[in-house]
């Protein structure tokens, strides 16, 4: 089955590394060398779930499929499918009564990060959260430092139009450490967005 991107480039499922993946060094903690983001995310919110903390999810992403063949009546084989645009953010949930909504984003820029990361569509979904009262952020990680960050979304908002203005296509890592706030990698949960959220909103 082929699945490809919005863009038409062909989708390629990365190996599996068994080695890194989930790897305790000999103090127990996690080496984390070649976890993703998305994976690393993935560990604390179910760390979060199994502890009755928050219930927070990442959503799946949208298929469109294209081509499908069916070899007999009671079964169907999708030969051809799309990644669709996703329309909102990443992950949604609820905790501790109120609305969670977040997007994820990694760069290896050493000094910015890159608002091309984020889609109009992304923005304005953040806006209506917000209009709303719910609770809305980005995760950023910064690659080469192993550094995470939480950005509520009104800060985003603002650097977005900085760059609708003409201003700048990024947000310098010195505007993230100013109006961010870094969550310390740990063991579990792996990053622990919760407690930053607690100092915010409770």
């Amino acid at each position: 089955m082929n699945f490809n991107y919005p863009n038409g480039k062909r989708y390629i499922p990365r190996e599996p590394d068994s080695e890194n993946k989930l790897k305790k060094k000999k103090n127990g903690s996690y080496s984390n060398r070649g976890m993703t983001l998305e994976e690393d995310l993935n560990e604390t919110n179910e760390y979060y779930r199994v502890r009755n903390i928050a219930v927070i999810h990442k959503k799946p992403t949208p298929v469109q499929i294209v081509q499908v063949d069916y070899p007999n009546r009671s079964a169907a084989v999708i030969k051809e499918a799309y990644f669709k645009l996703a329309s909102t953010t990443d992950y949604n949930g609820v905790y501790k009564g109120k609305y969670i909504d977040f997007e994820a984003k990694e760069t290896q820029n050493p000094t910015s990060f890159p608002l091309k990361n984020f889609h109009q569509h992304q923005i304005l979904h953040m806006e209506e959260v917000l209009n709303q009262g719910g609770i809305c952020f980005v995760i950023l990680r910064f690659t080469r430092y192993e550094q995470v960050f939480l950005l509520e979304a009104k800060h985003l908002l603002t650097f977005w139009e900085r760059m609708t203005n003409g201003g700048r296509k990024s947000i310098t890592k010195e505007e993230v450490e100013q109006q961010g706030h870094q969550i310390p990698l740990g063991f579990q949960p792996r990053i622990d967005y919760i407690k930053i959220i607690d100092k915010l909103h409770y």
